[in-house]
């Protein structure tokens, strides 16, 4: 597959990761319980807008010294560059449960410099104040005060994070709601459906903000939004 242009990953930038799901869900590619992260994941900076960027994968734990074949900081930057646009940094604590913080404000300075959009992490954090000065978008499983041991064990293997194997390369959207994979093999039409099935939707609250409304209205409003979201489904769907 080739890249997907700057353009595209602007386009999915202007929505919200609910929308994002439920566009996704519209092309029938996936169950619709899988490939989105549970509620162990969350935003630490719900302000910030939306991320979308390329996983950069990786393991770490922090309950022990690192051993010599730990992963020097930048080894990991310059894995960057052969990602097909921005990357999203993706870490799988090891420690259960997690001993200190996974990222901290110089972590994501330096990411952030080197062009990433993002850090997802099955981990911790901290130094939250710091790291939403710079806008750089983190999620995490809570806050701890301390690196502690903080290593790098492994680079650009699969990872389980919230529920979710993320390999490296795949794409993530997240925002105050969540992060979810988006599969390539939709992104260059995601952003469209994504309009059409807002559209849908629109039909309804465009209606709950009407005067007089009515149970049968409702139900009429809501029985055009089914419709126009399964119509999208079947122009979408394999």
């Amino acid at each position: 597959m080739s890249p997907l242009s700057p353009s595209i990953l602007d386009a999915l930038r202007t929505f919200d990761s609910p929308t994002v799901c439920n566009a996704i869900e519209a092309f029938n590619v996936r169950p619709r319980h899988m490939g989105y992260m549970d509620g162990r994941i969350v935003s630490c900076f719900p302000d910030l807008p939306p991320m979308v960027g390329y996983a950069s994968t990786a393991t770490f734990r922090t309950a022990s010294p690192p051993p010599e074949t730990a992963i020097p900081l930048h080894r990991q930057l310059e894995t960057f560059q052969d990602l097909p646009g921005p990357a999203v940094v993706v870490f799988q604590d090891l420690d259960r449960p997690s001993a200190a913080a996974s990222f901290g404000d110089i972590m994501c300075s330096a990411y952030k410099a080197f062009g990433a959009v993002g850090i997802v992490t099955s981990g911790a954090g901290r130094d939250l104040e710091q790291v939403h000065d710079i806008a750089f978008p983190a999620f995490s499983s809570g806050t701890i005060a301390s690196h502690g041991y903080r290593h790098t064990l492994d680079l650009n293997v699969p990872v389980q994070v919230g529920g979710v194997t993320v390999n490296r390369g795949d794409l993530l959207h997240g925002d105050a709601d969540g992060v979810t994979t988006i599969p390539l093999e939709i992104a260059s039409e995601l952003a469209d459906a994504c309009v059409a099935y807002a559209a849908a939707e629109g039909v309804v609250l465009s209606y709950l903000k009407s005067p007089d409304v009515t149970i049968s209205g409702l139900a009429e409003a809501r029985a055009e939004c089914t419709y126009l979201i399964a119509d999208l489904s079947k122009r979408l769907s394999p």
